[in-house]
């Protein structure tokens, strides 16, 4: 169900169950957060994307291990604040529909990307169940509290222009034209320093959660200013020539 590659400085991970929408099961989950958990610990990594297959993005969890899991330690939570923590920047490809616990994943992430024809729905209120505080926490960071309140309280669907209008996606595209989108940011974090993309995400992260640690930025700023990237930035304006960062 989880498909993972690793092509130069980009991972991909693909949701592989387009027959169930990509819902996840909770081994899925697990895997899920357990190799973003692997990746987090690759300073090479400059992009990590998330996508599925077939039609739909991600219809969330899988109705049957809803009832008969045990959510006290929810392993959608725990992939999504992988993936909201991951060190270098990650993008959601949404490829298609995004319903449930799709929402909160593509929320995690830092870009999203949609197509034409897409739409969005959490659907929590028409089956009885309280969203997890931590998802409806992202919901509102990302989204603003009415919006929130419109995915949550009223379980409205939303279709790829409002979307865009509510800041939901950064792009919207058709769907064909969604790989060639993506791989065009990938190949902007590709080139710039990752010292400073990945120090500044953090220091983003911490502002968005209202606890920012004003001591471990300013020591992120040092670091940069210090760093072999932040001379070879310099000199490349000065020779007129693109940057051949390191992370060093």
């Amino acid at each position: 169900m989880i498909d993972a590659t690793l092509t130069g400085p980009v991972g991909r991970v693909v949701l592989n169950s387009p027959a169930t929408h990509n819902a996840l099961d909770f081994a899925a989950l697990i895997r899920a957060a357990e190799l973003l958990e692997e990746w987090a610990e690759r300073p090479d990594l400059r992009a990590v994307v998330v996508t599925g297959t077939g039609r739909s993005f991600c219809s969330g969890v899988s109705l049957g291990d809803v009832a008969e899991v045990d959510w006290s330690d929810n392993p959608l939570t725990r992939l999504c604040d992988r993936l909201e923590a991951f060190p270098a920047p990650t993008i959601a490809a949404l490829n298609g529909g995004v319903y449930g616990g799709g929402v909160e994943i593509a929320l995690s992430c830092d870009f999203r990307v949609g197509v034409i024809g897409m739409k969005a729905f959490a659907p929590p209120a028409r089956l009885g169940i309280h969203y997890e505080a931590a998802g409806i926490a992202r919901a509102v960071q990302r989204l603003g509290p009415q919006m929130a309140r419109r995915l949550f309280l009223l379980a409205e669907s939303f279709d790829g222009d409002q979307l865009l209008a509510a800041g939901f996606i950064d792009h919207l595209v058709a769907p064909k034209a969604l790989e060639e989108k993506v791989a065009e940011m990938t190949g902007t974090l590709e080139t710039l320093a990752p010292l400073a993309v990945r120090g500044m995400k953090r220091t983003i992260l911490e502002i968005s959660r209202g606890v920012l640690d004003t001591e471990a930025a300013k020591a992120r700023v040092a670091a940069c200013f210090a760093s072999a990237d932040h001379a070879e930035g310099l000199a490349a304006q000065r020779e007129k020539r693109p940057a051949k960062f390191t992370g060093h």
